[in-house]
């Protein structure tokens, strides 16, 4: 079973049980069971070794991972922090002044999703907490705020030069400068560029499908939720209190991204460039040691501007870390059954395939190089994996043969990934997106689906036009045209 379509099976039963049943633990755990049993082939000590030896405490003692779920506690701590100390009930009363509409608090969270390009886990989380208030006050479904920040995460990400994805991307390019290819490959990112058009489309035309509109009209029906006043909490908050943790967790975990790739390093003879020190960075190190800092500044500015005593400070700590706990376990499971898949070779089965066909298929090969893309995130809920595998073997395919084709293959493959992890139940990013919204995260994956599905079916066309004419203009016409006028004929047959 291993190195076969067999290698696909956990994952592929996993996502399916997800969506019938609308449960993600057991989903996931089933997956990981029998991505255990054909490793073992069918042992049940073997199995059991391999679930929680190799698997689970394999992925949670990995440093990467760690610092990632050491950035999720803190977060969720400088979250509590802000709610307590009245900061968030604070910018709710501003907002509440000056965005005025539904349409205006939707612009406004995209806007800030676009803003905040650096990382997609701190996108996902930040935004979340920033406008979770607004969205409420206005009747936006968590579903629909959900949907919102996912479609700023990882897309907005892949299309940003200064971000961990572009350091990611220009990793996995050997033999060619990756960064100079990341920058040509961004026009020709159809996916990536459409869902940003598509959410403004979306928002403007007021228009919905899908299970979303149900959760909408939900939103719509239900009474509003009652606010926490700031005398309920018995602390007096301003705006200041939530923009000043923000602002600071923005700079120290940019200054943390650089700091790991080398920025400040004096040893050096000379201080790598700002783009080249992001190319080189570790996200986990950077996220970790900025929200750290981040949490530290904000407690001292609260203590000393007396806005929350030292020990309620310190009372949101437990209550920060059990606000993640549920993106913590989908995130641990997320990452065994991707250490499964891994282990059973589904990157060499994937590989095998798409090198075996490439010199046969030149013109279509963006085409086809998108959908294994989005199969292979959407089986194993991971983007940057997916660049790994598909990467240096469009390289290998076309960099002595058609620099041009190989550009749009690049960018076909980063599209597909983001498009798969955009889908994927089992997605680190899909899975932060509902915890930054506090949303069902199966509720998440299923209202999105429709719009993701729909935006690909776009993309997939235009990487057939984009192979035969070799340049971004014309499909990209053609793609957002295709967006725009289908959202018009939906909307105009919803009326009838």
């Amino acid at each position: 079973m291993i190195g076969t379509f067999w290698s696909l099976v956990p994952p592929l039963v996993a996502i399916a049980l997800a969506l019938i049943t609308k449960e993600v633990y057991s989903s996931l755990f089933i997956g990981i069971i029998i991505g255990g049993l054909f490793f073992s082939g069918f042992s049940f000590t073997g199995t059991m070794t391999h679930v929680f030896q190799d698997g689970l405490v394999g992925s949670l003692s990995g440093p990467y991972n760690m610092g990632i779920l050491v950035f999720l506690v803190v977060l969720g701590i400088l979250v509590a922090l802000m709610n307590k100390a009245g900061g968030s009930a604070a910018f709710g009363r501003w907002a509440k002044e000056h965005i005025k509409t539904k349409v205006g608090a939707q612009i406004a969270t995209i806007c800030l999703g676009l803003l905040i390009f650096i990382d997609d886990y701190f996108n996902c989380l930040t935004v979340g907490s920033v406008m979770r208030p607004i969205t409420e006050k206005h009747n936006i479904s968590r579903e629909k705020l959900a949907f919102l920040i996912d479609s700023t995460a990882a897309p907005v990400c892949i299309i940003a030069p200064i971000s961990s994805w572009a350091a990611a991307v220009s990793g996995f390019v050997e033999g060619e400068d990756g960064f100079a290819l990341f920058i040509k490959a961004i026009p020709y990112n159809f996916y990536a560029i459409f869902t940003i058009v598509a959410l403004f489309a979306l928002v403007l035309t007021k228009t919905d499908f899908g299970s979303m509109k149900k959760f909408e009209e939900a939103a719509d029906s239900a009474a509003k939720s009652k606010p926490v006043s700031e005398k309920d909490l018995g602390f007096k908050g301003t705006v200041f209190d939530l923009i000043f943790p923000i602002a600071v967790l923005i700079v120290l975990c940019t200054l943390g991204m650089i700091y790991s790739g080398g920025f400040f390093d004096s040893e050096s003879d000379s201080y790598l460039n700002f783009a080249q020190a992001f190319g080189n960075s570790d996200a986990s190190v950077g996220l970790m040691l900025g929200s750290f800092g981040a949490l530290i500044i904000t407690i001292i500015a609260y203590v000393i501007r007396r806005v929350l005593p030292f020990k309620e400070c310190m009372s949101c700590v437990p209550d920060g870390f059990k606000a993640m706990v549920p993106a913590i376990l989908i995130l641990a499971l997320a990452w065994t059954l991707k250490a499964m898949t891994d282990s059973l070779g589904a990157k060499d089965f994937v590989a095998g395939i798409v090198a075996n066909n490439a010199d046969a298929l030149m013109s279509v090969m963006p085409a086809i190089v998108f959908v294994i893309g989005c199969f292979l995130a959407f089986a194993t809920g991971t983007s940057w994996g997916t660049f790994g595998i598909l990467i240096p073997i469009v390289v290998a395919v076309f960099s002595n043969t058609d620099y041009t084709l190989m550009i749009i293959s690049i960018s076909a493959c980063m599209a597909g990934a983001v498009c798969g992890d955009h889908c994927s139940p089992i997605s680190d990013t899909t899975i932060m997106a509902s915890a930054g919204a506090e949303c069902e995260h199966v509720n998440h994956v299923s209202s999105q689906l429709p719009y993701a599905l729909s935006i690909a079916a776009v993309s997939f066309v235009c990487y057939l036009i984009a192979g035969f004419v070799r340049n971004p203009f014309v499909p990209l016409i053609i793609g957002i045209a295709a967006i725009v006028g289908g959202l018009i004929f939906v909307k105009a047959k919803k009326q009838k």
